[in-house]
């Protein structure tokens, strides 16, 4: 097949999809706003311009009037045999100006979730880019019925998720060099991947450091991510006499992530919003962690109390605390937890799997699309 994306290429999921493709022999575009690197040699990589005017809410408007043009006639030029946006906000409205078809979405969650509830205009422009697309997917069952909300037609959404590469993240020894870089030591630790940005909310987690400290003294807590709140975290933590504890390490690069979390014995997200389940808590259950998450989405789909980890409340420190203090004091449960955790992503979240269940769309839509060409002649 010849595929063309239209994508943010800065992002490991559009990175991760692209380079499956690519990696299996189909002739591989990518349409992109954004730089991206980790992209293997035979992606053909087509950079849009921006534009930098004085005011910055023209330029968006600009931007998008000059992109639409410009990826008019890469898709012309291009030919593929599909087109597929990721992230229905301006990459899917860029796929529907482009009038090709057959044209696939992937909703990625603030899209659908946030961007049509803006304004009027948003969400116009959202319900008339569902209309027009020929199959959309997204990971999230709650994302599913927000689309069919927006008027899609319920027989074009699909169910295919982002998933999780099981080799690179797999329970594996501790890196105790890391945990010697870090000052450790032989302490249990627990992990938060999530940005520092008000959505995550990891200000619950800072304020549940002094409840787990109180009876599991020894324990750290690493705090990766970064975002506007870090300074705000970071003396938050010290007013609370917990700074010590806490390793605010910034971000992770994908690569050394699998070392981070399987040198911590506990996960922890405490997001206020997702899309289906959180790259990072799939990643952290694929290595073999025991899970503590908020009650939001499709979490309940993923996370089951006591069988692969705990669903805690939004904005309950306390909650959180309690759960990481049973986990850190039972060791056989975070082992048994850890094992399920896996399991389940092995079954339901293998990134192969998934991309597998893509390329067979593909197939189907343009079999239809020759079918429908054929027709109109």
């Amino acid at each position: 097949m010849k595929i063309c994306y239209i994508a943010d290429a800065s992002s490991v999921h559009t990175q991760r999809w692209v380079n499956y493709f690519a990696d299996r022999g189909d002739e591989t575009h990518l349409i992109s706003s954004r730089d991206g690197e980790g992209y293997v040699s035979s992606v053909h990589f087509h950079r849009l311009t921006t534009l930098q005017p004085q005011l910055p809410v023209l330029s968006k408007y600009l931007d998008f009037l000059v992109q639409m043009i410009q990826v008019r006639k890469l898709v012309r030029m291009i030919q593929p045999d599909i087109l597929h946006a990721h992230h229905i906000a301006v990459n899917g409205y860029l796929g529907v100006v482009s009038g090709f078809h057959p044209l696939i979405f992937t909703a990625w969650g603030s899209d659908i979730l946030i961007h049509p509830r803006k304004n009027r205009v948003w969400r116009m422009l959202t319900r008339y880019a569902l209309k027009k697309a020929d199959s959309i997917t997204c990971d999230a069952d709650h994302i599913v019925e927000a689309i069919i909300k927006l008027g899609a037609n319920p027989e074009k959404i699909h169910l295919i998720y982002f998933g999780t590469d099981i080799q690179k993240f797999r329970p594996q020894p501790r890196n105790n060099g890391l945990r010697e870089t870090l000052g450790l030591g032989d302490s249990p630790v627990v992990i938060s991947l999530r940005n520092l940005i008000p959505i995550y909310n990891v200000e619950s987690l800072i304020n549940a450091m002094p409840l787990v400290l109180k009876e599991i003294p020894e324990a750290k807590f690493i705090i990766a991510g970064d975002g506007k709140q870090r300074v705000y975290l970071e003396g938050l933590a010290k007013s609370l006499g917990a700074s010590e504890s806490a390793r605010f390490v910034g971000g992770i690069s994908n690569d050394k992530l699998p070392e981070y979390l399987t040198s911590a014995d506990i996960y922890v997200s405490t997001s206020l919003s997702d899309a289906g389940l959180a790259a990072s808590t799939a990643e952290a259950m694929a290595c073999g962690l025991p899970v503590i998450v908020t009650d939001f989405g499709d979490n309940r789909k993923w996370v089951e109390d006591e069988v692969n980890g705990f669903i805690v409340p939004l904005h309950d420190p306390a909650a959180l605390a309690s759960r990481i203090n049973y986990l850190l004091h039972k060791r056989d449960d975070r082992i048994r937890f850890g094992q399920a955790g896996r399991q389940i992503i092995e079954e339901r979240n293998n990134h192969e799997k998934q991309m597998e269940k893509a390329g067979e769309l593909y197939e189907q839509l343009i079999v239809s699309q020759k079918m429908k060409t054929r027709g109109e002649k």
